[in-house]
C-alpha cells in the first residue's frame, strides 16, 4: 500500500498492491495499521456507504460542519470517476483550491479526504459503484455544500455542463463565498 501526498498535502492517494493471475485478483483496500502509521492524527472509520451511478451523475460538492464533520476514504469498486476535494479551511494557505484524481476499477486507487474539506464526484462511465469510509454519522442539522459550478474553485468536472445529472439539494448550494466554513487551525480531531 502506498500513500501519495498530494498538493494539498492533507489529502492523499493510496494505491493498493494488487496481487493477480488467470483467476483474477486481490487487493486488500484498508490497513488501519498503516493509516495510523502514515497520519499524524487518528482516524477511525465508523460506516461504510455505496452508491450506483451513471454516466454524467454529479454528487457534491459536500460536507458536513463540526462536531459532525467527517473523514472520507473514497474509491471505485466498478466504473470510473473524476473525484474531487476542496479546502474549504479559512486561513489555510490552499483554501479554495482542490484536488482532481480519477479513480476507477482499473486504477484501483483511493483518495483520503479529511475533515474541513468537501467531497464531490461525476461519474464518467456508464454504470459506476462507489464506496466510501466515514469516521463521524451523517447528521442533517450539519450538511452542507458548496455550488459545484462556483467559478472560484476552477473545477473542470470533464463532462459538459448539459450532460451533468444533480439532486435538486446540489443545484442549490452557495458559492464558497457565502458557505458556512471551517477555520484552519482548528483541531478537528480533538
Amino acid at each position: 500500500m502506498k500513500f501519495i501526498r498530494t498538493d494539498i498535502a492533507d489529502v492523499v492517494i493510496i494505491e493498493p498492491s494488487v496481487f493477480g493471475d488467470e483467476r483474477g485478483y486481490f487487493v486488500e483496500t484498508f490497513r488501519q495499521d498503516k493509516l495510523d502509521a502514515f497520519l499524524d492524527f487518528k482516524v477511525d472509520f465508523i460506516q461504510d456507504n455505496e452508491s450506483k451511478s451513471g454516466y454524467g451523475v454529479l454528487r457534491g460538492l459536500h460536507y458536513q460542519l463540526a462536531p459532525a464533520a467527517q473523514t472520507k476514504l473514497v474509491r471505485v469498486i466498478k466504473g470510473k470517476v473524476l473525484d474531487i476535494a476542496v479546502d474549504i479551511r479559512k486561513g489555510s494557505p490552499t483554501f479554495g483550491q482542490h484536488v482532481a484524481v480519477e479513480l476507477s476499477e482499473q486504477n484501483k486507487r483511493q483518495m483520503f479526504v479529511p475533515r474541513g474539506f468537501a467531497h464531490g464526484f461525476v461519474v464518467l462511465e456508464e454504470e459506476t459503484v462507489f464506496a466510501y469510509k466515514v469516521d463521524n454519522y451523517y447528521s442533517p442539522k450539519n450538511d452542507r455544500g458548496l455550488a459545484f459550478d462556483d467559478a472560484s474553485l476552477l473545477i473542470n468536472w470533464r463532462v459538459p455542463k448539459d450532460q451533468l445529472q444533480l439532486s435538486a439539494k446540489d443545484t442549490r448550494q452557495p458559492g464558497l463565498a457565502n458557505a458556512e466554513l471551517f477555520d484552519f487551525g482548528f483541531n478537528l480531531y480533538a
